[in-house]
C-alpha cells in the first residue's frame, strides 16, 4: 500500500489536511459506480476539505489568469446588460444589469472579488445572487458577497445546501429584480437540487436567456453526480422544450472539447462541424464562446439528441421490444455520458 507523506509546517493542520485531500483526489481511481459514492466527491461536497480545495484553485487561477481565462464581451438588449465574468480556470459567472435602475443580479459568483470588481466598474447595486447548485466553483462567493451587500438575497434550491441561501426556490418560482424576471426551473441530475434560471425576454422585448449552470454546456452536459440517467433526461428535456431563440449561457468554457467529442458520435453532423470551426477561431483568440442558442444546441449537442437515429447507430444501441421510448432515450444518455467520461480521461 502506498504511504502518505504530509509535510508539517506553520499552517498545520489546514495545509496537512489539504495535502491529504489532494492525495485522495489524485490517487483514488474513478470506477464505474455512482459518482456520489466516490470518496473524493463526498469529501469535496460534504466536508471543509472541498472548500479548502476550491480556495486553492481560486488562488492558482488568479495567478495563472490575472485577466481571466477568456476575453468576454457584454450583450445588451433594451436596458438589460449581460456580462459574462471569466473566473477560476474555466468557469463563467454572469452579471445581469437593469441599466435603467442600475441594479444587478449575479449568477454563480465563484470568485467574489472578481465579481465585486465588475460591480464597481459598472457602478451598480447587487440585489440578488442566483445560485444554480452547491458545488464550490459555483457557490463559493455567495457568503462573501452577502456580507458586503447586506440587502442582497441569495436564491437556490434548499435540497442542495447552498452556502448563504436566504430565499429557497421551487420549480417555476419567479425572481423579479427591477425589469428582470427570472423563472427558476428545477433540473436535478448533476446535483439533487440543481436549478437553472430563465430570464424572460418578453418583458424587455428581447430573446430569453437561460443560465444553465452545470446542466447544459455548448455541445455538452454535466456529469450525473447525484441522479440517474432518467432524472437527467427529464432535466435536459426541460431545456429542449424552450424556444429555439433562447440564448444559452453555461457555467463553463468547455466548447472545443465538447464539440470534438460530439464528432466521435455524430461524425457527419454538418451543424457540429460549422460550430466547431467557429469555436476554433474564438478559442484561438481566447474569446468566450457564450452564448449559443437552444435551437443551435438541438442541432449538434449529442446530449440533447438522444432521439437521433444516427446517434443510436454510432453507439450501437437499439430499442428493446418491451422498452418504452423514454427508457430507451435514458439508456442512450447513460451510454453517452459514460463515453464522455472515458473521453475526458484520455
Amino acid at each position: 500500500m502506498a504511504s502518505i507523506y504530509i509535510k508539517i509546517d506553520k499552517e498545520w493542520p489546514n495545509k496537512c489536511i489539504l495535502n491529504l485531500f489532494l492525495y485522495i483526489i489524485n490517487n483514488i481511481p474513478i470506477v464505474d459506480r455512482p459518482l456520489d459514492l466516490l470518496p473524493r466527491y463526498t469529501l469535496y461536497t460534504r466536508t471543509r476539505l472541498g472548500y479548502m480545495y476550491y480556495k486553492r484553485q481560486m488562488r492558482k487561477a488568479r495567478e495563472h489568469y490575472p485577466a481571466g481565462h477568456s476575453t468576454v464581451h457584454p450583450v445588451e438588449f433594451n436596458d438589460i446588460k449581460i456580462i459574462p465574468i471569466s473566473v477560476l480556470s474555466d468557469n463563467y459567472s454572469y452579471l445581469i444589469i437593469d441599466t435603467a435602475s442600475s441594479i444587478a443580479v449575479v449568477v454563480d459568483p465563484a470568485d467574489p472579488q472578481t465579481v465585486q470588481a465588475v460591480l464597481e466598474e459598472e457602478g451598480v447595486i447587487l440585489e440578488a445572487i442566483l445560485c444554480t447548485h452547491k458545488h464550490w466553483d459555483h457557490s463559493g462567493g455567495n457568503k462573501w458577497l452577502k456580507r458586503l451587500h447586506s440587502s442582497c438575497r441569495v436564491y437556490g434550491n434548499a435540497a442542495d445546501n447552498i452556502p448563504g441561501l436566504t430565499h429557497p426556490l421551487s420549480h417555476k418560482d419567479w425572481v423579479k429584480v427591477g425589469r428582470m424576471h427570472f423563472k427558476a426551473l428545477f433540473t436535478p441530475g448533476h446535483t439533487v437540487g440543481h436549478m437553472i434560471y430563465l430570464l424572460d425576454g418578453q418583458v424587455v422585448d428581447a430573446p430569453s436567456s437561460l443560465f444553465s449552470g452545470d446542466l447544459v454546456f455548448l455541445s455538452g452536459c454535466g456529469r450525473m453526480f447525484e441522479g440517474s440517467a432518467t432524472t437527467m433526461l427529464s432535466s435536459l428535456d426541460t431545456v429542449s422544450s424552450l424556444s429555439d431563440n433562447t440564448l444559452l449561457w453555461p457555467g463553463h468554457e468547455y466548447a472545443e472539447d465538447n464539440l470534438l467529442f460530439a464528432a466521435e458520435v455524430e461524425p457527419r453532423n454538418a451543424a457540429r462541424e460549422n460550430k466547431y470551426q467557429w469555436v476554433l477561431q474564438q478559442r484561438g483568440q481566447k474569446l468566450c464562446t457564450s452564448p449559443s442558442s437552444i435551437g443551435e444546441e438541438k442541432q449538434y449537442n449529442p446530449f440533447l439528441r438522444s432521439h437521433s437515429a444516427e446517434l443510436h447507430l454510432a453507439l450501437g444501441l437499439q430499442q428493446f421490444q418491451d422498452e418504452d421510448w423514454t427508457q430507451f432515450r435514458a439508456r442512450v444518455l447513460e451510454e453517452l455520458r459514460k463515453r464522455k467520461d472515458l473521453y475526458n480521461r484520455r
